[in-house]
């Protein structure tokens, strides 16, 4: 292990994650989270040495207590002398970061300012960085940015049909997330390809609770599903993805919706939640498939599915060429079936699936799972975090 180990900080708005990772070797040297934080409820999980630690806390347990936890960790276990800088993930950086970022008064500004944009997390992860500042106040902070990866997506993918001035003064644009993850497993995919990630030409899903689809055209972000905020784009856990703005003011006007109904609705009651009336748990919806053929999960499938399908298809008019797909997230690296039923809507594509290699990548394995006269498809779990720490030492260090 080195003496640059960066603490990589991940923090929501009840939860704090958190890896100490070796950023030249990948080594991940202590994980965990605190969950149910401001709770009575609130525990936190450390994993050290093959051992895991689960903590409850009988008072209420805040981002702040969290940090002093993790630091009084590593202090005991003598961790705190090979730490060398903290890296945090910060969802919405708007227009103005598109590389990692020291994080001073100036950006934590600018942060607070963004947060008109992502409401939901960059307070919350704002939250964390001064957390970390004040158990680390002889420690650089560095931001990672979730929109970072797509400011290099052209103004045709990104302007809305709307007038311009709501642009130009107001910032309503199409940014993306999930950047980080993008991004790691597009390098992973030019590296099983052995070409340059310059020369790298692919199509990534990030499914999980959250999905995104991005096309990425020689080793750039050029399109992506999700937009001024997560809510745009494919069908997700509990959000509706894209649908007919009238249907908004059908439900404000004819219907007596409130605004932060239809927010809730549209974010939180939503999606595969929302057309199962089951789960936003793709695991329990395939279960009902498998086990009681229920038809409304089998709908909800095909939708899910058929979404995300369509959306790949369209990219190829963003692509120069195209090397192959790739699945990430907790549904994209764990759900054969989400695979095949995506895989068997792209045989136009000359996307086909080997059924044996399909069925058995999954849980944190990672592979190619097409058939050799297709196009590549692969598996890839993602893995931000260490993104995340790879950059944060190279901002710091200087080096590439």
């Amino acid at each position: 292990m080195s003496n640059k180990a960066v603490l990589v900080i991940n923090c929501g708005s009840s939860s704090l994650k958190f890896s100490l990772i070796d950023p030249i070797s990948g080594e991940v040297i202590v994980s965990g989270v605190g969950e149910r934080l401001l709770s009575k409820q609130a525990f936190i999980k450390i994993a050290f040495q093959g051992n895991k630690e689960n903590t409850p806390l009988a008072v209420p347990f805040d981002h702040q207590v969290a940090v002093n936890f993790i630091v009084e960790f590593l202090h005991q276990h003598n961790l705190v002398e090979c730490l060398f800088a903290v890296g945090h993930r910060l969802v919405h950086g708007g227009e103005e970061y598109s590389t990692p970022t020291l994080i001073d008064d100036v950006v934590k500004y600018s942060i607070e300012k963004l947060a008109k944009l992502a409401p939901l997390h960059n307070p919350v992860n704002l939250i964390g960085v001064n957390a970390a500042e004040k158990a680390f106040s002889d420690l650089p902070q560095v931001a990672v940015f979730d929109t970072a990866f797509h400011q290099t997506m052209p103004a045709k993918a990104y302007i809305y049909g709307l007038p311009y001035n709501l642009y130009e003064e107001h910032g309503i644009r199409r940014y993306g997330f999930h950047g980080t993850s993008h991004y790691f497993v597009a390098k992973q995919a030019a590296k099983l390809l052995e070409k340059p990630f310059s020369q790298t030409s692919v199509i990534t899903a990030h499914l999980g609770n959250g999905c995104s689809i991005t096309a990425i055209d020689n080793g750039k972000s050029v399109d992506t599903s999700m937009g001024l905020t997560p809510l745009e784009g494919v069908v997700m856990g509990t959000r509706s993805g894209d649908l007919d703005p009238g249907i908004i003011f059908h439900l404000i006007e004819q219907l007596n919706y409130t605004p932060e109904q239809v927010s809730n609705l549209l974010n939180k009651d939503s999606g595969l939640l929302g057309i199962s009336q089951m789960s936003n748990d793709c695991r329990t919806i395939e279960e009902a498939i498998i086990n009681d053929q229920d038809e409304r999960a089998n709908l909800t499938m095909d939708i899910f599915c058929y979404r995300i399908s369509k959306t790949i298809a369209s990219y190829m008019a963003s692509l120069s060429h195209f090397d192959g797909l790739v699945f990430t997230g907790g549904i994209g690296e764990n759900s054969d079936l989400v695979r095949t039923r995506i895989a068997n809507s792209l045989h136009l594509l000359n996307i086909r699936l080997d059924e044996a290699k399909n069925t058995d990548v999954r849980f944190g394995k990672s592979g190619l799972i097409s058939t050799p006269n297709s196009q590549h498809c692969w598996v890839i779990p993602t893995n931000e975090e260490q993104v995340i720490a790879e950059q944060t030492y190279q901002l710091i260090s200087g080096e590439k």
